[in-house]
């Protein structure tokens, strides 16, 4: 495995950890993560914040189905559930492209579409 793709990686089991430094270990001090049409968290502190977004409780359950990667790019492609304050379970696919510089992710783009039209964002 190469070292982009054992970042990312790493990065994934920080989240199913909820390990906070394990996750900002794998981070450029400027990262950018980015949802098209939801949000931009622009370096770590901003980053940190969402780790343990607040609408959820405990950690995610994360499994990859897809990783791939080319020149700087690693794609990670699987599902995410996940337990919300407000009872409700997110229940996702994603596909998250890792822009890595150094072998430290730079930027990060996620796209989420849940799989249970059910759950509202409050």
């Amino acid at each position: 495995m190469t070292e982009n793709k054992k970042t990312v990686e790493k990065y994934m089991e920080g989240f199913r950890k909820s390990d906070h430094q394990m996750i900002l270990d794998c981070l450029t001090d400027d990262v950018v993560w980015k949802m098209p049409g939801v949000y931009m968290h622009r370096g770590k502190e901003a980053f940190d914040k969402e780790i343990e977004n607040e609408n959820f409780v405990g950690s995610p359950t994360i499994q990859i189905k897809r990783f791939v990667e080319e020149n700087d790019i690693v794609i990670a492609e699987g599902a995410v559930q996940g337990k919300m304050k407000n009872g409700n379970v997110l229940d996702a696919v994603f596909c998250d492209v890792f822009e890595m510089t150094g072998g430290k992710i730079r930027c990060l783009t996620s796209y989420l579409m849940t799989l249970n039209t059910s759950i509202k964002f409050e």
